[in-house]
């Protein structure tokens, strides 16, 4: 991975990130394509309509349906699905924290049960690097130790200790596994833990960042019950301890306020299903705030759903003929209204780079939020 710094305004960063894969501009959101496709869409659509020069999978789906082995088969990730730009896996963590009820964390790795069939797994940290090295990901996460808050100083500071545990186990056998000539163009990052205390946080992060090897660093356990403002002061905390010279990832975030605001504190990726979940329930992200498409009173509206987007879904179709689609409950409207949404997220960061490039950071950041207010 090349990693370089455009231009800084303020703490907020316009970085330039180079897989084997593509040329990916931060600020920069992945959308979510947990099983190998973000739900209603293709790769020609996230490439030639939308632009996308990454996307997440996600690990723990991913094995158990089809398996790594299978995508191997295909040739990774980019063979199977024909997205031939850049993937980035997780780890599996966030499932077993969201999946609490069938599993079960111990000092060496996660213990689940499948949601698909009930059958028994065990994640360790060297598991889950096997299996993403067979889906040729460019940017590999570590398993750690996710928990909900509010939680006790005893279980944060256990998820910590795991969490670093499993970090060194991970790194030191990522590079030996590149000494044999696996996962060469696969990158890995750790994740740092913490709550929202900050000594764990910089407990967390300072031992994390110690592993010089790790190409970048994430910050992790955030929007898991804590309020906004909780959230943003936690990563204002951390920014400061992770590498100026390496990408900052905050996983799982976020709206886009949330985006613009931690932008301002010094992430440069971010990842949600927000915008794609969102569009199947009928809620679309504009430029002046969120619009509800299920609403009556748009059948008759011949307007684009955002006037200043040109999106394929604004460029072609009414907000009444939107509406008609969604109540219909036909499938279209998931490809279209998901076109939509994504495009804003991207769109919106590509404004957030530009401003700072410009070092008007600032001042689109007043814009964006006067937009929103009327």
């Amino acid at each position: 991975m090349d990693f370089k710094i455009d231009n800084t305004d303020g703490n907020a960063r316009a970085c330039t990130i180079q897989t084997a894969h593509s040329t990916i501009q931060t600020p920069v959101f992945m959308p979510v394509g947990t099983v190998g496709s973000v739900k209603s869409l293709d790769a020609k659509d996230m490439v030639e309509e939308l632009g996308a020069k990454i996307i997440l999978g996600n690990t723990y789906h991913l094995y158990l349906r089809p398996n790594d082995k299978v995508i191997k088969h295909f040739g990774g990730l980019h063979g199977f699905t024909k997205f031939p730009n850049s993937f980035l896996t997780d780890s599996g963590g966030f499932q077993a924290f969201s999946l609490s009820d069938i599993s079960k964390a111990d000092e060496n790795g996660i213990t689940f049960k499948s949601h698909i069939d009930g059958s028994s797994h065990y994640f360790t940290p060297t598991k889950v690097l096997d299996i993403q090295y067979n889906f040729n990901s460019d940017i590999m996460m570590i398993l750690d130790d996710l928990v909900a808050l509010p939680a006790t100083q005893e279980r944060i500071a256990l998820s910590i200790q795991r969490t670093t545990d499993w970090a060194k186990t991970a790194i030191e056998y990522h590079m030996s596994q590149k000494s044999k000539g696996i996962g060469v163009d696969q990158n890995i990052f750790a994740i740092i833990q913490g709550g929202t205390d900050k000594a764990f946080r910089k407990k967390s992060a300072t031992e994390l960042c110690a592993l010089e090897d790790y190409d970048g660093y994430a910050i992790g356990g955030l929007s898991v019950g804590e309020t906004n403002e909780d959230m943003y002061d936690t990563v204002e905390y951390t920014t400061p301890f992770m590498p100026k010279n390496k990408p900052r990832y905050l996983m799982g975030v976020g709206t886009p306020e949330d985006l613009v605001e931690n932008v301002e504190r010094g992430v440069d990726m971010f990842d949600c299903v927000m915008p794609t979940r969102n569009a199947r329930n009928g809620t679309l992200f504009t430029s002046f705030g969120k619009l509800n498409i299920k609403a009556a009173k748009f059948q008759l509206d011949e307007n684009p759903i955002d006037p200043e987007c040109n999106c394929h879904t604004c460029k072609n179709y009414s907000r009444g003929y939107i509406s008609h689609l969604f109540r219909s409950k036909e499938l279209t409207y998931f490809r279209l209204a998901s076109l939509h949404n994504l495009h804003y997220y991207l769109n919106l960061m590509k404004q957030i780079r530009e401003s700072i490039l410009q070092n008007k950071f600032q001042e689109f950041k007043k814009e964006f939020y006067k937009k929103r207010s009327k």
